[in-house]
């Protein structure tokens, strides 16, 4: 049975599950300074993947940034799912809410060196501390819902064994670093799959698809303002405002239509049983991970142009292409199932082929801009007019 948000004290309710179809149910303030604190730690996280690659480390970098991002995503993703069955809003659940996020800024501290040098230690203790707050949740969780309480129960010791796995993996040779990393990872995703076997928890449709698309905002935001703040700083060199205006329009284009092609599609629809939710929270690392990475392939683009990249060309070129190219892939792969979707795959194919064809020209940020304008006009389009034959037929 679901319940209504718990009434009583401020300074402790039962922690007892929401109503997934609780009307007019939003995100909170604490879940947006969550969201704001969190992205500290993308933007330390981009800014170090950037410097990777400008100094023409692709591989070594690319490899950090997906592992460190991982970290970044997961927590941020269990915090979300947790608080849209199970938040009260009482001093505990604050007090605890509040570590995650003190966490959080460990886990930034120390992005830069884990990216850049493969040292986790100072994110590993941010991670866990972030992960160990979450243990406490579920603990109050299975206490105050019977019904679920081996789903929680499930939660709390899957989360304490992996992360006593993360805190272990420190002491380990260096050549067991990267197999043992993909292990925990894998053993992170299995825990929520396993758990809710269980009894699915009481999570609310509008309110994650809302939650996800937050921090997609803020996400884009921070690519927004870290190109900004290289286009800055390029301006103080020699570069004049006509060699860097191709660069700002091409990137205000892109994540304009970044922004538009992820709000086309409703999501809250989609999100109607457990594999679905899986599979859209869990494609997220993508589109999460590509979209900070555009802003970092943006200053790698400036940093070419100012004489402070390393590497050829077109590698600087498909560093900013490819990102974009992979945010539509996931973002189509996640919307897939909509109106015509044989007409909607085909127009997204043509328009990510596109992007990836414009590394080859001799200005990609214009072109990949240009490009997915077309996309969002040709997607708006043949959505409405697919929807229109629908409700004529009807």
């Amino acid at each position: 049975m679901n319940h209504p948000q718990p009434s009583g004290s401020a300074w402790h309710r039962p922690m007892l599950p929401r109503l997934s179809g609780e009307r007019h149910r939003t995100a909170t303030v604490l879940e947006l300074f969550f969201d704001l604190c969190f992205v500290t730690a993308v933007a330390q996280t981009a800014a170090a993947f950037e410097h990777e690659l400008a100094a023409g480390k692709v591989g070594h970098g690319v490899l950090g940034y997906a592992l460190v991002f991982f970290a970044i995503w997961w927590a941020w993703m269990n915090f979300t799912w947790f608080a849209s069955a199970y938040d009260t809003d009482d001093v505990p659940y604050r007090l605890l809410t509040l570590l995650q996020i003190a966490g959080a800024l460990v886990l930034a501290a120390g992005a830069s060196k884990a990216l850049e040098e493969y040292d986790f230690t100072v994110i590993t203790y941010g991670y866990v501390v972030m992960r160990l707050a979450m243990v406490s949740q579920w603990l109050r969780a299975a206490r105050s819902d019977p019904e679920r309480r081996r789903t929680c129960l499930r939660y709390a010791i899957g989360i304490l064994v992996v992360q006593i796995g993360w805190v272990a993996r420190l002491w380990l040779p260096d050549d067991a670093g990267l197999p043992s990393f993909f292990v925990l990872v894998v053993a992170e995703l299995a825990v929520p799959a396993w758990a809710e076997r269980a009894g699915q928890t009481t999570w609310h449709p509008h309110h994650i698809a809302e939650r996800y698309g937050l921090f997609t905002l803020i996400v884009l935001g921070e690519s927004i303002t870290a190109a900004t703040a290289t286009v800055r700083a390029a301006l103080d060199t020699e570069v004049s405002l006509g060699d860097i205006a191709p660069l700002v329009v091409g990137g205000i284009l892109t994540v304009f239509a970044m922004w538009w092609l992820y709000f086309t599609q409703s999501a809250a629809e989609k999100l109607n049983s457990l594999g679905t939710a899986l599979r859209w929270g869990y494609g997220h690392y993508f589109v999460y991970a590509s979209a900070a990475a555009v802003g970092a392939g943006l200053a790698v683009e400036i940093a070419h142009l100012t004489g402070h990249a390393h590497l050829s060309r077109l590698a600087v070129a498909a560093a900013y292409t490819v990102p974009v190219a992979l945010y539509a892939a996931v973002l189509r792969l996640l919307h897939r199932g909509t109106v015509k979707p044989g007409v909607l795959d085909a127009i997204w194919a043509v328009g990510i082929l596109a992007v990836l064809a414009v590394t080859f020209t001799p200005s990609p940020v214009l072109a990949t801009g240009c490009v997915t304008s077309v996309l969002v006009g040709t997607v708006v389009a043949a959505t409405h007019r697919a929807r229109t034959s629908i409700r004529q037929v009807r």
